[in-house]
């Protein structure tokens, strides 16, 4: 991706900006106030002006061109109203253009139809159906809701004001009473093995799965406990060692076993990725030990009690936890809830020891990046990390000071977020084994739905889904713009992760099925690509082929 070109409209109007007074003073050729601040003079260097002769051709091509760059600033500037920040002029953008891209896709196969609507219906927003029209042709056939077949999470009505999947105090709460704990949290009989494969805990593609084994199906109370003594936690914040295995070995319960996916292990892989993001150069003494806490607080119970299923599902079904929670971020909030309240099981509390500022500021954190996992709400955090990367470029500053809460915790959600996002970018053989859990995962949901006549969510059937070319359409869509824009913020300490994607991308990619044979009707085959697609499709790589700071082509994608 090219290192000049601008993509979100608030550093592309900055840029406008510019190129409009260096062509007023081409045109004026009136003096330069020299003392004009800039956050940006000190970094940026300004071109000297043309001096141009009115009625010249060029005089009057560079007119046209400067009035039609300062009206499209100005409609940008019109939209900006109370309700209509800076973030939603530019995932409202994102959204545009990725809709494009898509509506493209989908036209060249049927699978490129259900990977399509799996991306939209997944990681855009409600408020998109409001801006964008929908992909899916067949909305008017689909029977309506009530005359559906319910799936009522549990079977079991509860009282609202009752914390669902909290389950009662274990005994293991106070079992190391008295006793000196395991050198890793939990006794094993492969402790050597285990200490072994720890001291690669600061490694990006640690094998997580080898961990549970070693642990006896607990690597996330060993992960966690690993990580909270390799960065002094316990000493800096006085939590009693014994009280920070009862809490995970308690939340560690409360993730199901049974789902393929979002159990503990997919926790544990999740707060060893933030742990070594964390470890990042580029972020070096940014954070504060309290803000490091929580990030990794928040990586551990992200995913507490996953049913299994995707928010839609539980929206579709009128569960019980879509009820609670007003169809809103519905399971992170659930996750939330259980991660706290399990704080209040007796000898749990591993926050008992901060003062209440401490924790009331800890708990803000962990409830804001716990909410970002939502994946409805990813084009809004690429397009909040993507403005503020650019914004710096086109300020020339080309330092990231993160003095508020609002800049710091944007950061810290966009890292958990890849972190979460983060299995293409590990080994091929775990980034595969991976993918066959979330695909048998979401074909489970796929089978609840069919038994339950309703319709069946994009790829979570098993009868018609094509695992290899989605995971193409997942990278080339989703993984790769937020990860490029990540390595972006912390330049150069993340190549090495995105060249990964990007092997594992051309992998899969040799992996989809060669075409049937020629009696198939065109577009029919999962192995036409789109004529729009590139090898490392992606949002920057969209969205600049056709504009570079030019208002009229800028304009027509939001238009």
């Amino acid at each position: 991706h090219g290192e000049d070109l601008i993509v979100t409209p608030f550093a592309q109007i900055l840029a406008s900006l510019r190129s409009v007074r260096n062509n007023f003073l081409s045109l004026t050729n009136v003096p330069s106030n020299k003392s004009r601040r800039s956050s940006g003079s000190a970094g940026a260097t300004t071109p000297q002006p043309r001096i141009l002769n009115p009625g010249d051709e060029a005089y009057t091509k560079l007119s046209l061109e400067t009035m039609e760059e300062l009206d499209w600033c100005l409609d940008q500037l019109e939209t900006i109203q109370t309700h209509r920040s800076v973030s939603d002029m530019a995932s409202l953008k994102f959204k545009r253009m990725l809709n494009k891209e898509l509506s493209h896709f989908s036209e060249s196969s049927k699978s490129g139809n259900q990977i399509s609507e799996y991306i939209c219906s997944t990681f855009l927003d409600k408020q998109q159906e409001l801006d964008l029209p929908s992909l899916r042709l067949d909305e008017e056939k689909s029977p309506p809701l009530s005359v559906r077949k319910k799936e009522k999470a549990g079977g079991r009505v509860v009282p609202m004001s009752h914390i669902s999947g909290v389950k009662r105090a274990l005994t293991h709460t106070n079992s190391f009473t008295g006793e000196t704990l395991p050198r890793f949290g939990v006794p094993t009989p492969h402790e050597s093995d285990l200490a072994k494969t720890l001291q690669e805990i600061d490694r990006w593609g640690i094998d997580i799965f080898r961990i549970g084994e070693l642990s006896i199906n607990k690597p996330l109370t060993v992960v966690a406990y690993t990580i909270f003594q390799s960065r002094d936690l316990l000493k800096t914040f006085m939590i009693p060692a014994k009280t920070l295995v009862s809490f995970m070995l308690t939340l560690e319960e409360h993730y199901v076993k049974d789902n393929p996916f979002h159990n503990s292990t997919h926790a544990a892989d999740v707060t060893q990725s933030t742990h070594v993001l964390l470890n990042t150069p580029a972020l070096e003494s940014v954070f504060t030990d309290l803000e490091i806490m929580a990030a990794i607080f928040a990586a551990t119970i992200h995913d507490v009690d996953h049913p299994g299923l995707t928010n839609q599902f539980l929206v579709n079904s009128s569960s019980e936890l879509a009820l609670m929670y007003n169809d809103e971020s519905v399971l992170e909030n659930h996750h939330l809830a259980v991660a706290f309240k399990l704080l209040q099981n007796e000898g749990c509390d591993i926050f008992l020891n901060l003062n209440r500022k401490q924790r009331q500021t800890l708990r803000k954190m962990a409830i804001d990046m716990v909410l970002s996992t939502d994946m409805s709400k990813h084009m809004s955090l690429l397009a909040d990390l993507k403005t503020m990367v650019e914004t710096k470029k086109v300020a020339g500053s080309g330092v990231l000071l993160l003095d508020n809460y609002t800049d710091r915790i944007q950061v810290l959600e966009n890292m958990v977020h890849c972190a979460d996002l983060s299995n293409p970018t590990k080994p091929l053989a775990l980034y595969r084994r991976w993918v066959d859990l979330l695909m048998e995962e979401f074909f489970q949901q796929g089978d609840k739905e069919r038994d339950a006549n309703m319709d069946i969510s994009p790829m979570c059937d098993r009868h018609s889904a094509t695992i290899e070319k989605s995971q193409v359409g997942f990278i080339d869509y989703i993984v790769h713009p937020l990860w490029e824009t990540w390595a972006d913020l912390v330049h150069p300490d993340a190549q090495d992760i995105l060249d990964t994607l990007e092997q594992n991308r051309d992998w899969y990619q040799g992996m989809i099925p060669p075409s049937p044979p020629s009696g198939e009707a065109p577009g029919d085959s999962d192995n036409d690509e789109p004529k729009s697609e590139r090898q490392h499709e992606d949002i920057s790589s969209i969205s600049l082929t056709d504009d570079h700071l030019k208002g009229s082509s800028i304009k027509s994608l939001d238009s």
